[in-house]
């Protein structure tokens, strides 16, 4: 049981950092805000939903590695 858990974890934990590097970083500073305007008049849509998507990825692989780690520290203590 062990072993599963730890396989299901790695594969959490891979899956995690692939749809993290995968989401567009937020624009800071002055460049951000003026980029930042022109796709807020323009319309970004297709990205805004993709990011939505890949925020809701976030949170549920991210809600399972939690869930995971609780197991296999429950399993093997």
């Amino acid at each position: 049981m062990e072993a599963l858990l730890l396989t299901l974890l790695i594969i959490d934990s891979i899956a995690l950092i692939a749809v993290v590097l995968l989401q567009s970083g937020k624009s800071s500073g002055l460049s951000g805000a003026i980029s930042g305007g022109a796709e807020q008049l323009f319309g970004k849509q297709k990205a805004r939903g993709m990011d939505l998507i890949l925020h809701r990825i976030t949170v549920v692989l991210s809600v399972l590695f939690f869930l995971l780690t609780i197991g296999v520290t429950m399993v093997s203590a």
